[in-house]
């Protein structure tokens, strides 16, 4: 247990205060909520990501432990960059593992080891969920005006479709064979 003793709360987490990007609060809100839910699931994925790039093992060690952990490095950029929009905006960032697990979309996979094939299988179905959370989101802050945001959300949509497009070539059958 913890004997830091705790300041004075500055912000409390779930307040939006107003912002010096002209977004009134009431829409930074609604775009603070859809971030967060962003973030809580972009760090489930960052989790699984590094997961199984520490316990891949096989003939293509070297590429996936490599490509899992630029995956993984990738998510977690995207993750710095929702937090810091979201504060941006006048919001808090989910910070605590307990807040992300909790908010997140997505499910993380338990503690056990598994096959490389059914590891990445796993990954594209959280990257496919994410990819279908992502386009709402960025539906919903264009609609609110918020271009800026739309944009990180786009930039970070071609990342996170790429990578998951990367996985789809990992689990095709090997043609070479016989």
């Amino acid at each position: 247990m913890s004997t830091q003793e705790h300041g004075s709360v500055l912000q409390e987490a779930g307040d939006v205060e107003s912002n010096e990007l002209r977004i009134d609060e009431e829409k930074s809100e609604q775009i603070i909520d859809a971030l967060n839910t962003d973030l809580a699931a972009t760090y489930t994925l960052y989790h699984q990501l590094r997961k199984h790039h520490w316990n891949v093992e096989g003939p293509e060690f070297r590429d996936l432990h490599l490509f899992l952990g630029d995956a993984a490095e990738n998510a977690e950029d995207f993750a710095d960059e929702l937090a810091e929009r979201a504060q941006a905006l006048g919001g808090v960032p989910h910070a605590s593992m307990v807040t992300l697990d909790e908010k997140s979309p997505v499910e993380a996979e338990d503690e056990d080891v598994y096959d490389i094939r059914t590891s990445l299988g796993k990954d594209l179905e959280m990257y496919g969920d994410i990819i279908e959370t992502l386009r709402d989101h960025i539906a919903l802050v264009q609609d609110l005006g918020d271009h800026t945001t739309a944009e990180i959300l786009r930039d970070n949509l071609v990342q996170v479709e790429e990578d998951a497009h990367h996985i789809e070539h990992y689990l095709e059958d090997d043609s070479l064979k016989q």
